[in-house]
């Protein structure tokens, strides 16, 4: 029966992997194992009296308000076709250059995160529009592929970003418990905006390495990704009016909910809420909001809102029966048998955590595996935003790992039917390396993560 925890966790795998609804394989499951447990004697049907101040904890918890705004503030941008521009006019902007649409595509990918933070909804988006562009241009399908899914994943790890969102939540609820164990009774606390200012240059980070490597390309093997095939472009003041008309109300939008964060002016919360009232009038300004769009957007960010709140529920009473049966400590004591070194340990769960983003969504590795093994790392005095922006580059690249990376299966969905879907698995190799590498560095050098932050607060 010491192993029961163990059983829950195994159990509940399988069923996801199985197909069954998330948030009701987490909370049946564990209420299953709860009577089990109660009639064997190895669980206290006490730890489920928590569950109503759990539940009512989440309900008044002010920073998960800012999930479905910045869910609205997405699916608004992308119903007024604001990645349709983008993509049109830097095209147009790199046209001439080898490799230009390449550079326009990880740019845009860049734009879109920035204003979105919705992973899936980006690769689509540029599946849809850019990916026919550059196979009639000539590009390499694999280059092409690999591209799209890669730039569209940087909405995992440049702000506002939901797993940031999220993970901020989660985060600071186990840095607060780890402190608590240690004997630490004034609690220092972490919030969703130091996750975003520290996620800052490592998100920028990705995208130079990823403009670096197809300069590269575009240098070496010129057949993969050849200039435009049209005639040479003008650059006239008609293309530079394109160009500040699409560019500018984005980043106007990107400079108010990053700005008012950074500044300390407006909570993640609030500046969410600016993100959406933002993003209904650029839709009213280039002429695209109607009461149809705007059904069709609550409609969308409601089924989101409640997928990620029940899985969070589900989360939670699956935290508690866990815990019940001594599962923390289980894992302290594994982790503590690799020696008690913190590096040895941080790699282990990082290894777990990517095979398991091959199989999992990102929401439930944030709300079933970090509230495990977050208290026991951060208890080894390891620096949370440096942790948060790790595990945020991780579940990035498990999203491009094949064979089960989600941003894969979200291209291979809308691209053309002579894409392969092996030439997808070799196009985002050499972008899961590059992630490989940045997550290195910032193992390496935590400061990439925590310079910034500690510099603002």
């Amino acid at each position: 029966m010491e192993y029961m925890a163990l059983y829950l966790f195994a159990v509940v795998f399988i069923l996801l992997l199985s197909g069954y609804p998330v948030a009701f394989t987490l909370a049946g499951t564990a209420l299953i194992f709860s009577v089990i447990g109660e009639a064997t004697g190895s669980f206290d049907s006490a730890f489920l009296q928590a569950l109503p101040n759990r539940l009512y904890g989440i309900i008044s918890n002010q920073i998960l308000i800012a999930v479905p705004l910045f869910v609205f503030m997405g699916v608004m941008l992308e119903r007024s076709r604001i990645a349709d521009e983008l993509l049109t006019t830097m095209t147009r902007l790199f046209g001439n250059m080898r490799g230009g649409m390449g550079i326009s595509v990880v740019l845009v990918g860049m734009l879109l995160a920035a204003s979105t933070g919705i992973v899936g909804a980006t690769v689509v988006t540029m599946g849809l529009l850019s990916l026919p562009s550059m196979l009639k241009q000539g590009y390499d399908p694999k280059i092409s592929t690999g591209l799209i899914c890669a730039s569209g994943t940087l909405g995992q790890i440049i702000p506002p970003s939901i797993v940031l969102v999220l993970l901020g939540d989660v985060l600071s609820n186990a840095y607060q418990q780890a402190q608590l164990e240690m004997g630490i009774f004034a609690p220092e606390t972490i919030s969703v905006g130091d996750l975003f200012v520290g996620a800052l240059i490592p998100g920028l980070l990705l995208v130079v390495m990823y403009i670096l490597y197809i300069g590269s390309i575009a240098l070496f093997k010129k057949d993969a990704m050849p200039a435009s095939r049209h005639s040479e472009i003008d650059y006239d003041a008609h293309l530079f009016y394109d160009v500040i008309n699409s560019l500018l109300p984005p980043l106007a939008l990107i400079l108010s909910v990053l700005g008012s964060i950074i500044a300390g002016l407006a909570t993640p919360t609030e500046a969410a809420a600016i993100g959406a009232v933002g993003a209904m009038l650029l839709a009213m300004i280039k002429k695209r909001f109607t009461l149809e769009t705007l059904q069709a957007v609550v409609r969308s960010t409601t089924r989101v809102s409640c997928m990620v709140f029940m899985i969070l529920i589900g989360a939670a009473l699956f935290s508690l029966v866990f815990r019940g049966f001594e599962g923390d400590e289980l894992i302290q004591e594994l982790l503590s048998d690799l020696g008690g070194d913190k590096y040895r340990a941080l790699f282990v769960v990082m290894l777990v955590m990517f095979l398991l983003g091959f199989v999992l969504d990102f929401i439930e590795i944030t709300f079933v595996i970090i509230p495990i093994v977050g208290p026991v790392l951060l208890a080894m005095d390891i620096d949370p935003i440096w942790l948060g922006i790790l595990i945020a580059i991780n579940l990035q690249t498990s999203f491009l790992t094949p064979p089960f990376g989600f941003a894969l299966f979200y291209l291979r969905g809308v691209a053309p039917p002579e894409i392969k879907t092996t030439q997808i698995y070799q196009g985002v190799i050499p972008f899961i390396a590059i992630q490989l590498v940045v997550m290195a560095m910032i193992a390496y050098w935590p400061a990439l993560a925590t310079w910034l932050p500690a510099q603002l607060s």
